[in-house]
């Protein structure tokens, strides 16, 4: 899968996370709606995280390419931190 369409499903999971939050936020406040709001929460900066991460790696890339285009024989791997 392309790394602008893993951006596109993360920036979606956000959405779905956030709307959750608002939702767990309106609820009374009980030992469940407290359960609700964390796992949006946790899910919400699952996404936050990937996004951050497919973010570093477009820019990564594009970088890669610019050294290609104006020459340059050398230039830092692309490390992954999974």
């Amino acid at each position: 899968m392309s790394l602008a369409k893993h951006l596109e499903e993360a920036a979606a999971r956000l959405k779905d996370a956030s709307a959750r939050i608002e939702e767990a936020r309106t609820e009374p406040l009980t030992q469940a709606s407290l359960q609700h709001w964390l796992a949006a929460l946790t899910d919400y900066c699952a996404a936050l995280a990937d996004i951050h991460s497919f973010n570093n790696e477009s820019v990564h890339e594009k970088l890669h390419q610019l050294a290609s285009r104006v020459g340059l024989r050398e230039f830092a791997p692309v490390s992954r931190q999974d």
